[in-house]
């Protein structure tokens, strides 16, 4: 298994959780004897939506909302047994997505 990567994406609104849960996983694998390259910030993506206020007389009236997803990345070069089970222990806050690529 010493060959191998392991690729950890995590994904959430909340940029504090996100690396909240990002520390919690270096800790995990790095005391398990793994090798952390990271985390990575990738780019924020913000997606805008624009609402019309009313619908019958303030047409003229929006509102603007925003939805930001932050992104990290986090490399696990040779990954022992102990950090693959550590990594796969880990309970992280709601709201924060985690993916493992093996």
């Amino acid at each position: 298994m010493s060959s191998q990567k392991v690729r950890v994406k995590v994904k959430g609104f909340d940029h504090r959780l996100v690396d909240q849960a990002v520390h919690q996983i270096v800790e995990a694998v790095e005391s398990a004897g793994g090798i952390v390259v990271g985390p990575v910030p990738l780019p924020t993506r913000i997606e805008k939506f624009c609402v019309i206020r009313g619908p019958n007389i303030d047409k003229d009236s929006r509102e603007q909302f925003e939805i930001r997803t932050h992104k990290r990345l986090i490399d696990i070069q040779q990954p022992t047994a102990k950090a693959i089970d550590a990594l796969t222990q880990i309970n992280v806050a709601s709201g924060v997505e985690i993916d493992i690529k093996l």
